[in-house]
């Protein structure tokens, strides 16, 4: 069996589960699942300070394919151990979480069974203590104690049953309606019409389980059905293909907000009656506009790539921008250490949908920032004001563009750093303007009749390329910022320049 270590994706655990994509071949089997399980129970006795055959852990997955056998191998490894397994079934990631939170369960741990947007092929596990979600390290000792076991077998009729999603519901349910207050208390989203794009994922649950019990009219949503070979589109809120089939349900519809999630839950998208997208740069604007009166002056936590407008709008409210590295872990830990540190930052988002609220366990949960959202349109349509009405004063991007240079060889990180420590120097001595506190790369602002915008040019986190994220405010400036970007890159030829 191929080393399970090589699975470690960040604080993750990822690899592809089935065959039917020519060139990639199975790596997270059957036997990689049971070992895994075997490695989480050990580490979180060790953590929990218990005997292994004391601990109670859920498990749950999305609509993948490949779900149930991966479960059967984790949970058979778990049971081998002595532990406690339940059935979480169809869920979302955030869910999962919560099952260790919620009185009626408590687990010690659990583990979620996804990979998020990823193709149909691929699958993973997250894991999960009432801390929060494990970080890199963590995941490094879980494979290392599974690579060192070997494959065991258990009976899995000892594993019971649970509906962890319907008391999931229920407290997303209960926190719209205390936060509403409408007069019909048990129907607070009553006359409001809002669709729904799961793409075939997990999350079909917010509507049949929280939308339609609140009275919300949900015609019209689409692609809830579970399915793991997402036939109608990619479940990824950054995905051109699937904003604009939310933004063609909003406007056929005539719906009062349009909501999009990824396939496991954590992530989400909205879309404006108009058809106006709330994503990348806008969802966090929106969710800043949204807490900022309870949180007056504090800190947003970002990730790296967005624009130098959102910035604009963050301080234009009172609120404070804090960009930093990418990696939803990334942006999550930071805003918890300011917090830490006496320093209020009551939200960190990325421009990828990920959100995490203080007020909500620091979770980046996709339904719960659903459900701010849902209250702040019921709030302003009280006082016939829009949603829109909360970003109005964002400015509009002109272009935006994304490429990724990639890096032959093998000592790519290296070579990568080279590269960016002489980009910096060249961008120095041409006088160009180094954005100062940058926790990621090197980002260049422009100002000038010549071009303006942005660029920033990075290290990607894991694999052998340098992502490079440029803004232009006018016709043309892409192209500019581009070629100043080769100009400085000039003769680090193991760079595969990108085509435009």
């Amino acid at each position: 069996m191929a080393d399970i270590r090589k699975l470690q994706n960040g604080s993750d655990v990822r690899g592809i589960a089935c065959a039917g994509i020519a060139g990639e071949d199975v790596n997270l089997t059957e036997e990689a699942g049971n070992l895994i399980g075997g490695g989480f129970v050990r580490w979180l006795a060790d953590k929990k300070g218990k005997k292994m055959d004391e601990l109670r852990i859920g498990i749950g997955h999305d609509s993948r394919i490949t779900a149930n056998s991966l479960f059967a191998a984790a949970a058979k490894g778990i049971l081998a151990a002595g532990a406690k397994v339940y059935d979480c079934g169809l869920v979302s990631t955030p869910s999962m979480f919560m099952t260790t939170v919620f009185e009626q369960f408590a687990f010690d741990g659990s583990i979620m069974i996804t990979a998020s947007h990823l193709p149909f092929n691929r699958n993973g596990y997250k894991f999960f203590d009432r801390d929060g979600g494990l970080e890199h390290d963590d995941i490094t000792k879980i494979l290392e104690t599974a690579s060192s076991l070997t494959v065991s077998d258990a009976d899995l009729s000892k594993v019971e049953k649970v509906d962890s999603l319907s008391v999931y519901c229920e407290f997303l349910q209960e926190k719209i309606k205390k936060s509403i207050q409408a007069e019909d208390y048990d129907k607070p989203l009553a006359g409001l019409h809002i669709v729904v794009d799961t793409g075939n994922g997990a999350g079909g649950f917010f509507v049949d389980k929280v939308l339609n019990p609140l009275g919300a009219d949900t015609v019209g949503s689409q692609f809830l059905e579970p399915d793991g070979h997402f036939p109608n589109h990619i479940p990824n809120p950054e995905n051109k293909q699937a904003m604009e089939a939310i933004r063609q349900a909003v406007l056929s519809n005539k719906a009062d907000l349009g909501i999009i999630f990824d396939t496991d839950v954590d992530r989400m998208s909205a879309v404006l009656p108009n058809g106006d997208e709330v994503n990348r740069d806008a969802i966090i604007a929106m969710m800043t506009a949204i807490i900022a009166e309870d949180y007056p002056g504090g800190t947003i936590v970002t990730d790296s790539v967005t624009s130098d407008r959102l910035t604009r709008f963050i301080e234009g409210i009172g609120m404070k921008h804090h960009r930093y590295m990418r990696g939803y872990k990334n942006v999550i830990n930071e805003s918890i250490r300011l917090n830490q540190e006496g320093v209020v930052s009551p939200l960190a988002i990325e421009t990828s949908g990920h959100g995490a609220l203080s007020e909500n366990y620091f979770l980046d949960d996709g339904a719960y920032m659903a459900v701010k959202l849902l209250i702040a349109l019921a709030k302003a349509a009280k006082e016939n004001k829009s949603l829109a009405s909360f970003i109005e004063h964002l400015e509009k991007g002109f272009e935006e563009r994304e490429y990724r240079f990639k890096i032959q060889g093998e000592d790519f990180k290296s070579y990568g750093n080279e590269a960016l420590n002489t980009f910096e120097k060249r961008a120095n001595e041409r006088g160009y303007h180094i954005a100062p506190n940058s926790y990621e790369g090197i980002r260049i602002t422009f100002d000038t009749d010549e071009v303006k915008g942005w660029l920033l040019l990075r290290m990607s986190l894991h694999d052998p390329q340098m992502p490079l994220n440029i803004e232009g405010a006018r016709s043309g400036d892409c192209d500019k910022l581009f070629n100043i970007v080769l100009e400085l890159l000039d003769g680090f030829d193991r760079l595969v320049i990108p085509t435009k």
